[in-house]
């Protein structure tokens, strides 16, 4: 085996470490590094893949060992964060911490939709129920840059709940989500790709790091719409 057949692996592992680190941070109720390292363990999931076709790497093992990454970065890096801040509101109003453990619904739902995709051969251009990386990412920015103006513990806790079903229920359904992986460029079979990257960037310059968040939400409604219409055409 070449020395080329081992860079793709190299970036996984890159992956798996930006979110063990992230880790680290939750933990340290620092949010705002471990978003960021959990959007390196983003970039990272890109370049394996990129990498791996771009020096024909593929491998059985770098498909295993992409979703062991994933569900460290995507799953159990934005689960520790939800459980650390879980635990604060549950302290502020004395309430048993091991409410928490609520937030590991995360990992486990991430893992179940890992595993889903791995064989399913239905989502080679697109995917059915929201990706790993799109989850990691509403809630490592959500909860770095919105949740904090949430002076109400009460208000956060219920949030939280309840948007930790839907994304969980999410993450395993069988709705369809479009892929930003790009096999040309021309308008009409990306158009989708295009209208959603046009509507993050006006709200990245309305509304700075905090839409990051909003985005994905933007990401699960016009995947939504998109499905639907597409339905009705068939």
């Amino acid at each position: 085996m070449t020395f080329k057949k081992h860079i793709p692996n190299s970036i996984t592992c890159l992956n798996l470490i930006s979110g063990s680190i992230a880790i680290v941070y939750a933990l340290q109720h620092n949010y705002t590094v471990a978003a960021w390292l959990i959007l390196l363990a983003a970039g990272f999931d890109f370049l394996d893949g990129f990498a791996a076709r771009m020096l024909h790497a593929n491998s059985p093992i770098g498909k295993e060992l992409d979703s062991l990454a994933d569900v460290i970065s995507f799953g159990l890096a934005p689960g520790m964060m939800v459980f650390a801040s879980l635990s604060t509101a549950l302290e502020t109003l004395q309430l048993p911490t091991q409410w928490a453990w609520f937030a590991f619904l995360m990992p486990a739902f991430s893992a179940l939709r890992l595993a889903k995709f791995n064989l399913d051969d239905r989502q080679t251009s697109s995917f059915l129920g929201l990706p790993t990386p799109a989850n990691a990412l509403f809630w490592a920015f959500g909860l770095a840059y919105s949740i904090t103006f949430l002076s109400n513990p009460v208000a956060m806790l219920l949030l939280i709940g309840l948007a930790l079903i839907l994304t969980s229920t999410l993450l395993v359904s069988e709705i369809p989500m479009f892929s930003l992986k790009f096999k040309s460029y021309d308008w009409k079979r990306n158009q989708t790709a295009y209208i959603f990257m046009g509507g993050c960037l006006l709200l990245l310059i309305a509304m700075g790091i905090h839409a990051v968040s909003i985005c994905l939400m933007w990401y699960v409604i016009l995947s939504i719409l998109t499905g639907t219409r597409s339905k009705k055409n068939d």
